[in-house]
């Protein structure tokens, strides 16, 4: 029997619910309505058939007489299109009375009974059709993390920034602390790398007098998998002339709680145990005041990695300060985080494109954004001066020398762009994907990606 190719006119299920629930019970409504979606449910009353309809928007019970429609052959999964007239039952169930009942596509291997007990947690992953079928609150962060992702186009494009493209492929990468994934390009003859960042293509629009610019892009790193963590994820980089990190701060916090208004219907959320307001204003913390309250701050190198030593932290893969003073960072004060902090100044070393404070040249302007300690948003007053840049390029290749693989690579066409003359800037990297974690309440960056980076079976 061929299927129909289409069937118009169909409503969404969540509407028709709706105008159902405002019935009488035992009442029938006079217009008629055409729905779609798969029978997810069947319970047989003798001449009467209840079926559970599902559609992206919910879930509605069908009333069918199979008699008055010649007789159903249904299987549990089958997507059909019904006509009929919205009713309440008795009991009070919203419903719909099918006048017409055409099947659209036929199931061909049964659905797991127990899919979501959740007796295979990996399989969610494997195949994430099934748990998206099976599934309410998975359908429902799908969507949440796509009305979120629109609700931050909407607000950067009424502040006018321009949304653009740059390279996925990149004869040289950077812009991050990151190892790359390399393959070669046949026509180029030349290796290319994955980009791990958009910030140094982005900053080149900003020379070039775009002046607005933000991307919405995946990013590659070659690196370990972990609950915040995946070799391939979703960033948001925005870029604007003019601006420094106080004005960035500004925008992250108006940017995050319109996102989550638009998304959840507000700004409180439960993440990872703790429950969390998004609204602004945000506090604020430095990052050396920070570490000397917990008394793992000093500009020695010995002398820092004996404090973290002595308070039983492993410092063996330390090779350098500025890895002992980020390993002091994520064990003492980024896990204390909970409601959303700005971490603010941070040192010289780690940060080789802000701009140095005002009182002090060996602290730049950068500001971490954390919630229920996981970072998820990094930014900088960006530094503007090619000469100075081309001298922090060299610093980040004696921290390589040293033995910091992940080291920020240089960047000669950055260094001569620059040359050109940049603006004072301010730039942001949001984590689409962690956000949407906040957002969704998930413990792992696994559940809120449509289809997550796997080992073979």
């Amino acid at each position: 029997m061929a299927l129909p190719k289409r069937f118009p006119d169909r409503e969404e299920i969540a509407a028709v619910r709706a105008e159902a629930a405002e019935l009488e019970p035992g009442l029938e409504a006079e217009t008629t309505h055409r729905l779609a979606g798969r029978v997810l449910a069947r319970r047989d009353m003798g001449k009467l058939m209840f079926l559970d309809l599902v559609d992206r928007s919910g879930k509605i019970q069908l009333l069918v007489r199979p008699d008055d429609l010649g007789g159903v052959d249904l299987d549990l999964g089958d997507v059909v299109g019904v006509g009929g007239v919205a009713t309440k039952t008795k009991r009070g169930e919203p419903s719909l009375v099918v006048r017409e009942l055409v099947l659209l596509g036929k199931i061909r291997r049964s659905l797991p009974d127990t899919f979501h007990g959740l007796t295979d947690t990996e399989q969610r992953y494997r195949k994430r059709y099934l748990d998206l079928l099976m599934n309410e609150d998975s359908r429902r962060d799908a969507l949440v993390r796509s009305r979120m992702i629109a609700a931050i186009r909407a607000y950067l494009d009424k502040e006018g920034f321009v949304e653009v493209e740059t390279p996925i492929l990149q004869p040289q990468y950077g812009g991050a602390f990151a190892q790359p994934f390399v393959t070669h390009s046949n026509y180029l003859d030349q290796d290319v790398y994955l980009r791990i960042a958009d910030e140094l293509y982005l900053k080149r629009l900003i020379v070039g007098g775009l002046e607005k610019v933000y991307e919405i892009s995946k990013d590659f790193r070659n690196e370990s998998v972990s609950y915040k963590h995946s070799p391939e994820f979703t960033q948001l980089e925005w870029y604007e002339a003019y601006a420094d990190y106080a004005d960035t701060m500004d925008r992250t916090e108006a940017l995050v709680e319109r996102a989550a208004q638009e998304a959840i219907g507000g700004t409180k959320v439960t993440f990872r145990g703790h429950e969390i307001d998004l609204a602004r204003p945000w506090r604020r913390v430095k990052f050396v005041e920070a570490l000397e309250e917990k008394g793992t701050w000093s500009r020695d190198a010995d002398e820092l990695r004996a404090k973290l030593d002595a308070a039983g932290v492993d410092t063996n893969h330390d090779k350098t300060w500025a890895q002992l003073v980020d390993h002091a960072y994520s064990h003492f004060v980024e896990p204390e985080l909970i409601q959303p902090t700005f971490v603010v100044d941070w040192p010289i070393e780690m940060s080789p494109f802000a701009r140095s404070t005002d009182e002090n040249a060996g602290l730049v302007e950068r500001f971490e954004a954390v919630v229920a300690g996981m970072e998820f948003a990094n930014a900088f007053s960006e530094l503007n001066d090619s000469e100075e840049q081309a001298a922090r390029f060299e610093m980040q290749a004696d921290e390589k020398a040293a033995g910091d693989a992940n080291a920020e690579e240089g960047d000669p066409d950055y260094v001569e762009a620059l040359s050109y003359g940049m603006p004072p800037t301010g730039g942001c990297g949001i984590g689409m994907d962690r956000l949407a974690m906040v957002l969704t309440g998930r413990d792992t960056i696994r559940d809120v990606i449509l289809f997550p980076a796997l080992r073979e079976r």
